[in-house]
């Protein structure tokens, strides 16, 4: 990009506050407490934004909650019509189990049921044995998706979430890292559409292959029945993470995770519902979805830029050229912000530019702040080429001149 050589930037900056309707308590707003979780958080699902946590960085245990990984990764690289064969190993695996022989068929997508809705050990196994060839095999290709999805604290080691290690380090995730596993799931994910349908179905029945072996699968996230709005979501326990869940909840264009790790231990089973509700709550009463294209921008941000050099009909002629906003493909659209929070939008451009320009050269930018972080920015291009007013080209017209 060659732009302004010789002159400096006019920089200019326009603050817009975005008020949303107040909520909560106008005294202030108390943030949850008192929670039995030792990580906790809630996630707004569209932006990836957390809207609170309690210890949210800390790497934990995070037992059955990992099939909601597995069953993505499934989704998304396997045809759900696949014939799957269990192996001795995956027959092998510890309670909870489907209880298939070695060697026993089943169909995948039955098997997906079976995994999501029951949390069976082995089905997991067989499904990554599947998918992958080898259970280590298919860790690699979880590790690489929650990479993509952005996770940056975690280590997964078995597709059914039970607990063990590598040479990387001990199966493990955070309770962001979870959070925003299941938004990914819910909102981006090519096949969200099956993994909710698969998340939120009741119960489901089906045979293997040879059709002398029936079962019945219950669904036993039972916070689909606790909250209007409840969508999807997936318990686990075991002796090392303790009770675990993560879960979704969808009200007026409004999408909220919950991730909880170390929810308590035997007898507290009820304590993640507990801290699910109170942050589910929480983000209902005291958040609102702002549409962030729908802000208005400053005319000045948008006014045409100047160019100097550049080629015009008449020899010393001022051009102007459009500009144009574009977003970035990854930035949100919409996010949920809280009542006693507003949004300021600020810009930076140039005013005037140096010939040649070429359309989309970058001149500026526009951010959204929410507090101190930038949660979107945009980019202000040129909107058509101009060309420079060179020698040769002056030459011409000189020629030209005297040619009429």
């Amino acid at each position: 990009m060659r732009i302004g050589k010789k002159f400096v930037a006019l920089m200019l900056v326009c603050c817009l506050c975005w008020h949303l309707p107040m909520r909560c308590n106008a005294e202030g707003i108390e943030e949850p407490d008192q929670l039995y979780a030792l990580s906790a958080c809630l996630m707004d699902a569209e932006s990836g934004r957390i809207l609170f946590e309690k210890n949210g960085q800390e790497r934990r245990a995070n037992a059955s909650t990992t099939k909601v990984l597995t069953l993505i990764v499934t989704l998304e690289r396997a045809k759900l019509q696949d014939v799957v064969t269990f192996s001795d190993y995956a027959a092998s695996q510890p309670d909870v189990q489907l209880n298939a022989r070695s060697g026993e068929q089943f169909v995948l997508e039955d098997l997906c049921y079976s995994m999501m809705l029951e949390s069976h050990n082995d089905t997991a196994v067989a499904i990554a044995e599947h998918v992958a060839g080898s259970v280590e095999g298919f860790a690699h290709l979880m590790n690489e998706k929650a990479e993509e999805i952005g996770c940056e604290d975690s280590h997964f080691v078995t597709p059914n979430g039970l607990d063990e290690e590598d040479e990387q380090g001990p199966h493990q995730t955070t309770a962001t890292d979870l959070a925003r596993i299941l938004s990914y799931c819910i909102t981006v994910s090519p096949q969200k559409e099956k993994f909710l349908e698969i998340t939120q179905t009741p119960s489901y029945s089906f045979s293997n292959r040879e059709g002398n072996r029936s079962y019945t699968c219950v669904n036993h996230n039972a916070f689909l029945q606790m909250m209007d709005g409840a969508i999807s979501g997936k318990t686990g326990f075991t002796g090392t993470a303790g009770y675990c869940y993560v879960g979704a909840l969808q009200r007026d264009g409004r999408i909220y995770v919950v991730a909880l790790l170390g929810c308590g231990w035997p007898n507290n089973k009820s304590y993640k519902w507990s801290d699910t509700r109170k942050l589910m709550q929480y983000g209902v009463d005291c958040y609102s979805r702002c549409a962030l294209d729908e802000l208005e921008i400053p005319a000045e941000c948008m006014a045409d830029i100047e160019v100097v050099g550049a080629r015009t009909k008449e020899l010393y002629g001022i051009v102007s050229a459009p500009v144009i906003r574009v977003k970035d493909p990854s930035a949100p659209s919409a996010m949920l912000i809280r009542s006693d929070q507003k949004i300021i939008i600020t810009f930076e451009r140039e005013n005037i530019a140096e010939a040649p320009l070429r359309k989309g050269d970058t001149i500026g930018t526009i951010c959204y702040w929410l507090g101190e972080e930038c949660v979107r920015k945009d980019y202000l291009l040129i909107g058509k080429d101009v060309e420079q007013m060179d020698y040769t080209w002056r030459l011409f017209q000189v020629l030209q001149g005297f040619a009429l």
